[in-house]
């Protein structure tokens, strides 16, 4: 079996998309996600305040999910095996141009902006995120195969308990954390494996 060069950042809600104005023409390979899985449920936290800058990244124009059509292809799979179990998939962040990333590299310079750090990087220095490999110049988003996502309920539409919030800068975050309840561990390995045998793979951390 071809194995896609896809890639999942598994930050535990196991994670990031960058979104253009509906109806702008897309580069060759790239769709809109919803054109063929219209019901994928979509909250792109970079383009809110509910991240670890606390406000909209640069190049977050609106809640619309974008991937190469490989990957989108790819994850209709997730999707559709997810659904049979009256599973869903949420999506957090997808393609993400690199203007995005610069934005979180000014961000990090000044070590004065920590209004989110409770929430996302309790335990991490901010001047250790780059370090730490939390936060990358350069993001494999920006090829736009790179995939941060959680599954939720179909009927409540609430996320499954992962063990930790999307994002969290963390050992609590990494994939095999050992200090997981059993309902953790099972959610994990569910994600993880539906999203292997579409031919994905996750970054451990």
């Amino acid at each position: 079996m071809k194995i896609h060069k896809i890639l999942i950042l598994l930050c535990i809600a196991l994670g990031f998309a960058f979104s253009v104005q509906e109806k702008e023409t897309l580069p060759d390979g790239f769709i809109y996600v919803k054109e063929i899985i219209p019901d994928i449920d979509v909250e792109l936290r970079y383009f809110s305040s509910h991240n670890f800058v606390g406000d909209t990244i640069t190049g977050y124009k609106s809640n619309t999910l974008i991937l190469t059509k490989e990957a989108a292809e790819a994850l209709k799979k997730v999707e559709d095996e997810l659904q049979q179990q009256n599973l869903c998939l949420r999506v957090y962040d997808a393609y993400r141009p690199q203007r995005a990333v610069n934005h979180f590299m000014r961000w990090a310079k000044d070590l004065n902006d920590t209004i989110n750090k409770q929430e996302f990087y309790p335990d991490v220095e901010k001047r250790h995120l780059f370090r730490e490999e939390y936060i990358a110049t350069r993001s494999g988003h920006s090829r736009g195969s790179t995939i941060d996502l959680t599954i939720i309920d179909g009927n409540t539409n609430e996320p499954l308990d992962m063990g930790s919030p999307y994002d969290f800068f963390g050992k609590e975050s990494w994939v095999a954390h050992p200090d997981l309840n059993s309902t953790q561990r099972a959610n994990r390995d569910l994600l993880q494996k539906v999203m292997l045998k579409h031919n994905f793979r996750n970054y451990p951390k």
